[in-house]
């Protein structure tokens, strides 16, 4: 939303009462307070006519500043919820000090390295954010000259005096201009699918069922990231417009309807401690059940299928050795026009309990599509309607939409009764046997005169309604199954929605762009707070071509967590590749994730502990590189192995390995490759660049047909030994109590001269036989565990490995 017309006029039809003088301004223990108008004072007449703003500093945790800016401040619009819920998991303890001070020239609040300073002498506003390392003062961002100010549009200009009296009123806005630095870049601002640098773009938080080839998205979250080392978060679910550069060159415009707009600047430095310090004011993801990382298979969304198609399905990988984990029966597991009675279609599904069971006795969990919308022939919808269970029109009539299934009502959650009814809905089905919920859509909620239970602003309730759409479906998975047992498949979302996981990327295209673009969506997703992710393997929309398909099969094992599912075709490989070889494919990297799941699942507790998403931007393990800031078709998955998708059938990638010393060995095939340039390589339908950093060492488990068997039984530990670390922690996570203390920890240090592995903590009172494997160095010398010297296997030219008896508390190898 642009608001101005160059660097001196508002846009047409608009008037903007910039923030220009400090009137007065209140300093207290722990508040900054200020009052500003909107032309300077020059004399007594000008008191007149002339609008206000009123500004609040203070600090609600270490490393955050919270402003907020209100116009007029008893209006109901500003108090009216739905309001985000804030430190969901306990506000911690403040150990910075608060110093507010006040001279004739300056007010300025700080709190630790962080201080907002306001300029109270001058007649032009100036409030700078600054920050304080060592005896370092760098400025972060600034509100400078009209930076601050109350918008007026569709206002009778030529009337000003009837600018405040209706019909003449118009629409109102309150406005914040950020000052970008020169080269400062900026992340985020949830799912986007279109440039991952943010920088130049217009972007409104809307959510909309736009697919993934648009600049529409299903999880607006608005929090954005700046590699100045600071992050800033709009604690309202409204239609906030942010202006990234796109109106004024050196500005991000953010501009929101009412009157108050506030903001919490969050200082880093580094992008993770941002991300810690976001998700500990929105909330942290939960930690996912271990079952939910192996491969999802779906019976795609308009296919026809029923309990014979989903038994072929699952015998058919039987018979090509590709485990699954988790089968997901989509939409028309209930009957159409009848979308969600939550009862299983009968005509296909006759015995439904009987084939949930057997799913279960192959070891499978069950996961089922549902949506928020009640249709009018749903067996439920009168019941809902009588009892106010729905969203009214202000008539008090139910909103009903035709768009998606005919006459459908959305389940009312501000109403507790309708909370309750849901989740019933649910739990029966959980007690039939389902495992999770696919909470799809959630964005298509209505406005204007929609009517809530609470009172609910509906404008402000159109991004927020996924918020307690997924907490009541996930609430009621987490009473039924345990903590750490619940798991949603989420589409939409806003801020604190990552506390519900897991997210998948929404509709693409079955094309190479489309996987690109998904990329993107999910790194500036992650970004935002969302520790888990997933997409659709081979895209929804369209048939993909046997290359796309297993090239995105890699891809989709590479990501925290793996779904098959298409829109009007299936997903198996047997139907898409016919020679055979997409079978052999989805079944290399399907075990190879489930080998790795020591390694997956220590990843996923920090993500689950301090916020850290599993998907990171290269510049979240290495920020000090330039060049990490700007790559969009790589990441990391977890802080050890570097990915880069191949977006062609040919097999060509390019792709960056960041500056750093030491060499990066590739997983797949083996090789060493030098750090700090971008690269040219061609790879095969069975490999992908993924690379062990140097340092850099994960644990690879003894099994590959499940996600579930004890991670630290006969586990190799798989070090890169080029670089040097020292005391470096590599954790085991107990199988059994995932969530509770690990099973084994190992403390890792690498010298120019020696390895040394030594077991620091046990879960156990012995650890069985293990193996290290050190790659990347040319030759090893004398190897011993506990002191005793031991053999050496050398399995290629880098690659070295020590076995390592039951009880032992110490290796060590000499270069």
């Amino acid at each position: 939303m642009k608001i101005s017309h160059g660097c001196w006029h508002p846009a047409p039809d608009t008037i903007i009462d910039w923030a220009v003088e400090v009137l007065k301004t209140r300093v207290s223990e722990d508040e900054l307070y200020a009052v500003t108008c909107s032309k300077p004072i020059n004399f007594r007449g000008d008191t007149l006519n002339n609008p206000t703003l009123s500004h609040s500093i203070t600090s609600p945790a270490d490393d955050v500043l919270y402003l907020s800016s209100t116009h007029w401040k008893s209006q109901t619009s500003t108090a009216l919820g739905p309001h985000f819920e804030l430190f969901p998991d306990g506000k911690p303890e403040s150990t910075q000090p608060v110093n507010v001070s006040k001279t004739d020239e300056s007010a300025t609040f700080s709190k630790g390295p962080l201080s907002a300073e306001l300029d109270i002498r001058s007649k032009s506003f100036n409030l700078d954010f600054y920050a304080k390392s060592a005896d370092k003062k760098t400025l972060l961002t600034k509100l400078g000259w009209r930076s601050v100010g109350y918008v007026k549009q569709g206002t009778t200009a030529a009337h000003p005096k009837l600018n405040y009296t209706e019909p003449n009123r118009g629409k109102r806005y309150v406005t914040y201009q950020l000052q970008l630095g020169v080269g400062e870049k900026i992340y985020g601002l949830g799912e986007r699918f279109g440039p991952f640098v943010k920088n130049g773009q217009s972007i409104d938080m809307w959510n909309d069922d736009g697919g993934t080839g648009s600049e529409l998205t299903y999880k607006n979250i608005p929090f954005f990231m700046s590699s100045r080392g600071y992050g800033i978060f709009i604690p309202s679910s409204s239609l906030i417009s942010y202006e990234i550069q796109s109106e004024r060159t050196t500005r991000l415009n953010i501009v929101i309807p009412g009157e108050q707009l506030s903001m919490y600047l969050i200082y880093g430095p580094s992008p993770k401690s941002i991300l810690e310090k976001y998700t500990m004011l929105t909330g942290r993801p939960a930690l996912p059940p271990k079952w939910t990382f192996g491969l999802w298979l779906s019976t795609s969304f308009t296919t026809e299928y029923d309990a014979k198609t989903v038994k072929g399905f699952l015998d058919g990988m039987d018979e090509r050795d590709i485990p699954v984990s988790v089968f997901h029966y989509d939409c028309f597991w209930m009957k159409g026009f009848e979308w969600c009675d939550f009862e299983f279609d009968k005509d296909y599904f006759p015995d439904a309990a009987s084939d949930i069971k057997s799913l279960k006795d192959r070891g499978m969990h069950v996961c089922v599509w549902i949506n928020p919308y009640i249709a009018q022939e749903s067996s439920i919808f009168d019941e809902g309607a009588a009892k106010g269970y729905f969203v009214k029109r202000g008539d008090g009539s139910v909103w009903q939409y035709d768009f998606w299934q005919a006459g459908m009502g959305f389940v009312d959650f501000t109403n507790p009764d309708a909370w309750n009814w849901y989740q019933e809905k649910l739990a029966k089905l959980i007690d039939l046997g389902v495992d999770s919920f696919k909470t799809d859509f959630g964005e298509r909620i209505p406005t204007g005169d929609a009517v809530y239970f609470d009172g609910s602003d509906p404008e402000k309730m159109h991004n927020y309604y996924p918020f307690l759409y997924n907490k009541a479906t996930f609430e009621v998975v987490e009473r039924k199954l345990g903590k750490n047992e619940a798991a949603v498949f989420a589409r939409s979302a806003t801020a604190g929605v990552q506390r519900f996981p897991v997210h998948w990327g929404g509709d693409p295209y079955s094309t190479f762009e489309a996987m690109a673009e998904t990329l993107r969506g999910g790194l500036s997703l992650a970004l935002s707070g969302f520790g888990y992710w997933a997409h659709d393997i081979g895209g929804f929309e369209g048939n993909p071509d046997p290359a796309l398909y297993k090239r995105w099969i890699a891809f989709g094992l590479m990501s925290s967590h793996s779904r098959l599912h298409g829109s009007n075709s299936y997903r198996v490989p047997w139907l898409i590749d016919s020679t055979g070889e997409a079978d052999k494919v989805l079944a290399k990297f399907v075990k190879f994730k489930h080998t790795n799941m020591p390694y997956l699942f220590s990843q996923a507790r920090i993500a689950h502990q301090k916020g850290t998403p599993m998907l990171r931007a290269t510049f979240l393990e290495f920020p000090d590189d330039p060049s990490s800031w700007t790559v969009d078709t790589q990441y990391f998955l977890g802080s050890e192995i570097l990915v880069a998708p191949v977006f062609t059938g040919e097999g060509e990638v390019q792709y960056y390995i960041p500056e750093t010393e030491g060499k990066w060995y590739g997983l797949f095939d083996g090789k060493m490759r030098s750090s700090g340039k971008f690269v040219n390589e061609v790879h095969d339908f069975f490999s992908i660049p993924a690379l062990l950093r140097p340092a850099g060492a994960i644990v690879r488990g003894s099994v590959d047909d499940k996600v579930d068997y004890d991670w630290a039984s006969n586990f190799t530990l798989l070090v890169n030994a080029s670089g040097k670390v020292e005391g470096k922690t590599v954790s085991i996570p107990d199988w059994k109590n995932t969530a509770g203390e690990d099973k084994v920890t190992l403390q890792l240090t690498i010298t120019e001269s020696e390895l040394a592995v030594e077991v620091v903590s046990l879960g156990e009172d012995i650890l069985g036989a293990w193996s290290l494997k050190i790659v990347a160095v040319d030759q090893t010398g004398k190897a011993a565990v506990d002191g005793a010297e031991i053999a050496i296997s050398k399995e290629s030219d880098c690659e070295f490995v020590i076995p390592v008896s039951a009880g032992a508390r110490k290796v060590t190898v000499s270069f």
